[in-house]
């Protein structure tokens, strides 16, 4: 998720949630206050009337009358019930509303009980037991506080404009503040992925008064100015180096060859042959390198359309001559080929010398003076080269670093080599999109396989 987007939905999400709750909370809090002060008033008109009761209870005829007028707009939609200490109704309202379980509510209400709260479809009731002049009275109230609940509504009507606006708002301005720190990281980051090595960085500001986003910019400015100061190093190096070498290399080959031309006896002739190709292939290793690092630099891959089993041929063929008594087996899968899934766009001379490699591997390591060659052009995508021999294979352990740098395993103890082959020959795959990977059957037989996508 891009940061804009976490920013966005973290900020925007947290404050909405504690509006959300916090008007929920207002909301709950006010329906339990106006519940409270509407049970409230119903035990204070029950004490009135009760009092009123007792007080002229001589002038019973005309009580029920008296009390409907004082009563008739304390509230919307009431019932009140008033009974003596026998349970005995002696006062009821005006009002036609009916107080279904008012017998249940006579039945739990005493001494121990003296009050008790339902609610019915919205209507409070309240049963209150009362003292009152050395005698008792029984009470019970039904009413619909209409007022309070049209203020209820209000609030949540309220409420829920509030957070609708409120949620708008914290939506714009998330937004806002996430573009604005975000902005700064993503101008960085656009810079760093026009950034190529060997180029010269842009070193403007970012533009912002965020301390830590120019501390930011500072440091990969740092960065990327000691990754050129090494690469450059690293460049010219290698040029040096290869250049110094090249020339001694070509001169020695020169020499070997023009000593060649003169009659010599067979074994020197042969012996002869042999250091003139271990020098040319020396020269074709160092000329490798130059062009890995002209790559890496980065230039552009020369790629031209190159048929795989002929590079094959032609380098199996060199071999034969340094090694006569050594035998490679090819095989084509399937047998009905389509030649044009042979040919691949590719470096040749960088292909070259990885097959090269994996070829004089296959040479030096295996047991039986033989090694197997199968090309799988089945796929219409992708092409497959897979070089095999017997010989002791590469432990689990050490397959993990097989692609190292100067990494020898156990099984090359009185070989010859560096442990730069490999290494070399996966670079050289990987620059063509391809891969490499090793596998070995009953730790008695080694297996590469390259792989290579089709045009």
């Amino acid at each position: 998720m891009k940061l804009q987007n976490r920013i966005l939905l973290y900020f925007s999400s947290t404050v909405i949630t504690l509006t959300a709750i916090s008007l929920t909370v207002i909301y709950l809090l006010f329906a339990e206050h106006r519940e409270q002060e509407f049970r409230q008033r119903q035990r204070e008109k029950i004490k009135l009337t009760i009092e009123l009761l007792a007080k002229y209870k001589e002038m019973s005829e005309n009580l029920t009358e008296m009390m409907d007028r004082l009563t008739i707009h304390d509230f919307y939609d009431e019932k009140v019930l008033i009974f003596d200490r026998h349970k005995d109704l002696i006062y009821e309202s005006v009002d036609d509303l009916p107080i279904a379980n008012r017998n249940a509510i006579l039945t739990q209400l005493s001494p121990a009980m003296r009050e008790l709260e339902l609610k019915e479809n919205g209507y409070e009731i309240i049963g209150v037991y009362e003292e009152r002049a050395n005698t008792h009275f029984y009470a019970i109230s039904k009413a619909y506080d209409k007022f309070g609940y049209t203020k209820l509504t209000f609030l949540r009507n309220t409420l829920i404009f509030i957070f609708i606006s409120i949620s708008a708002l914290v939506v714009f301005i998330s937004l806002f503040l996430s573009k604005r720190i975000s902005e700064p990281i993503i101008r960085l980051a656009q810079k760093l992925g026009r950034f190529k090595v060997g180029d010269n960085p842009d070193y403007t500001a970012l533009h912002t008064n965020t301390y830590e986003l120019n501390y930011l910019n500072e440091k990969f400015h740092q960065l990327l100015k000691r990754t050129n100061e090494s690469f450059d190093f690293q460049k010219h190096t290698i040029h040096h180096i290869s250049h110094e070498l090249k020339t001694p290399i070509a001169i020695l080959v020169s020499e070997l060859e023009r000593i060649g031309q003169n009659q010599l006896p067979g074994d020197l002739n042969r012996q002869l042959e042999e250091q003139i190709t271990n020098g040319k292939s020396l020269g074709d290793i160092i000329n490798t390198l130059l062009e890995i690092s002209k790559l890496e630099a980065g230039q552009e891959v020369f790629t031209q359309a190159v048929r795989v089993d002929e590079l094959i041929f032609d380098l199996v063929e060199g071999f034969n001559l340094i090694h006569p008594t050594f035998t490679f087996e090819l095989n084509f899968f399937p047998e009905n080929i389509d030649e044009t899934r042979l040919e691949i766009r590719a470096n040749r001379m960088l292909l070259r010398q990885a097959f090269q490699n994996i070829l004089a591997n296959c040479i030096s390591y295996a047991d039986n003076g033989s090694a197997k060659i199968s090309i799988d052009c089945s796929s219409p995508s992708q092409l497959k080269v897979q070089f095999s021999n017997s010989g002791k294979a590469v432990s689990q352990e050490e397959q993990k670093y097989l692609f190292n740098h100067f990494f020898r395993g156990e099984n090359s103890r009185g070989k010859g080599g560096f442990g730069l082959g490999l290494v070399l020959v996966k670079r050289i795959i990987n620059l063509h999109h391809g891969t490499i990977e090793y596998a070995h059957a009953d730790n008695q037989f080694n297996v590469f396989e390259l792989t290579f996508p089709l045009r």
